[in-house]
């Protein structure tokens, strides 16, 4: 895949470092209002998937591998086990066990901030990886089509 116009891919350029800013604002503030992990996550992937087809197959290869997004998964779901099992010591399953500052503040959501980063991490890399695989079945079934 070629990707597309050279104006497409410069609006592009210029507009995903955003799209993929605010959903690091999504989830960095999930505990302060509408948001959090998992919508701040789907917004970060929507910047990637913009990426992925302005610019190409082979940008995306070189963005994301099917390998790394396995990994990228994983290691959030696991950051997010071990948050939870972390407030077992402190006296419960997912206890929120950091300190927590003054009510609607940034740094006021203790635990719960570290679970969001993880939650996002998790549901991007995992959505990726599935726009991923679907591009590479599209372009399988494309070429054996042709022949």
């Amino acid at each position: 895949m070629k990707g597309m116009s050279p104006i497409v891919r410069s609006i592009v350029g210029l507009i995903a470092g955003f799209v993929m800013l605010y959903g690091l604002y999504v989830v960095s503030t999930g505990h302060l209002g509408p948001g959090g992990g998992f919508a701040g996550g789907v917004i970060i992937m929507a910047g990637t998937v913009m990426l992925i087809l302005a610019f190409g197959g082979d940008k995306a290869r070189e963005l994301m591998e099917e390998r790394r997004c396995h990994v990228l998964q994983g290691a959030g779901a696991l950051a997010f086990l071990v948050v939870a099992l972390v407030g077992l010591w402190y006296g419960g399953f997912f206890v929120n066990f950091l300190p927590t500052g003054r009510v609607h503040h940034l740094h006021s959501g203790g635990a719960i901030a570290i679970s969001d980063l993880a939650i996002a991490m998790s549901v991007a890399a995992g959505l990726i990886g599935i726009f991923l695989a679907l591009i590479i079945g599209c372009r399988a079934a494309m070429f054996k089509k042709d022949k």
